[in-house]
């Protein structure tokens, strides 16, 4: 993972601190090119949270408010910021769905609360081979943005998102970085594919590495249905009734909480 800068993240703790303070964060992740391992100098800062809504909230008619985000420049860092509720985050890991999965099992939170042990050991539990279909297809869709336009920055999400879903189908194991993936997946190739992000964001993929990055592309699609063949993982997710168990007792206790 990319280290921020001592000034990106005093940006990012400001941020948090105004958005800590309207609502409640269980956990804040970096997710985009500081996760994945080739951030650039001009890399924004992607905040991914999940946050717990007051119990009486949800208890009432009016829905309330699931998603918050936030998209703005403070002090020459950009800043994309989305926060999903905690009931919403736990449905998505029972799907599979890797982006609230990433979150909660982020190796380095910015916000972390006491709760997030917790909601790691029920994610954990329930993590399955349904998180082939959200690698499968965002790695797709992320090649075709490739096709469209070849850049080095849309290689590289394909190579991440197809070695981070292959990883954690064969291990359990959700590593976003790819950087430490490549190696021991058999791709090489991407250090010099890093390097060259690393030094300018928006770069070209060259007319002469055209036909080697297709092949690369393919090389990751195959690896990741290889690993869904031999995946660790259950089917299903294995203890979908504990996660609820654990979901309403931590509800439970916020309110009880509040009232003390």
């Amino acid at each position: 993972m990319d280290a921020l800068t001592e000034h990106q993240r005093k940006i990012a703790d400001y941020a948090l601190a105004e958005e800590g303070r309207r609502r409640d964060h269980l956990v804040v992740a970096l997710s985009g090119a500081h996760a994945y391992g080739f951030a650039s100098e001009n890399s924004d800062l992607d905040l991914k949270a999940i946050h717990i809504a007051p119990t009486e909230s949800l208890l009432g008619l009016a829905e309330g408010t699931k998603a918050f985000d936030r998209l703005e420049v403070i002090n020459g860092v950009e800043i994309d910021y989305t926060s999903n509720e905690l009931g919403v985050a736990l449905r998505g890991v029972l799907a599979g769905g890797g982006n609230m999965i990433e979150r909660i099992l982020a190796p380095d939170p910015l916000v972390e609360s006491p709760e997030l042990e917790g909601l790691r050991a029920v994610t954990r539990a329930n993590l399955s081979r349904r998180i082939y279909n959200h690698y499968r297809g965002f790695a797709t869709s992320q090649s075709k943005a490739y096709a469209g336009s070849p850049t080095i920055k849309k290689l590289l999400y394909v190579l991440r998102t197809a070695l981070t879903g292959a990883h954690a189908l064969e291990t359990g194991a959700v590593v976003p970085d790819l950087s430490a993936l490549a190696d021991d997946y058999g791709f090489p190739e991407a250090r010099g594919l890093i390097a060259m992000k690393r030094a300018e964001e928006q770069s070209p993929v060259p007319e002469s590495m055209r036909s080697m990055s297709k092949a690369l592309i393919d090389r990751a699609f195959a690896r990741l249905d290889q690993a869904k063949d031999k995946s660790v993982l259950p089917e299903e997710p294995a203890d979908s009734e504990g996660l609820e168990r654990w979901l309403v007792a931590t509800r439970i206790a916020r309110i009880n909480t509040a009232r003390a």
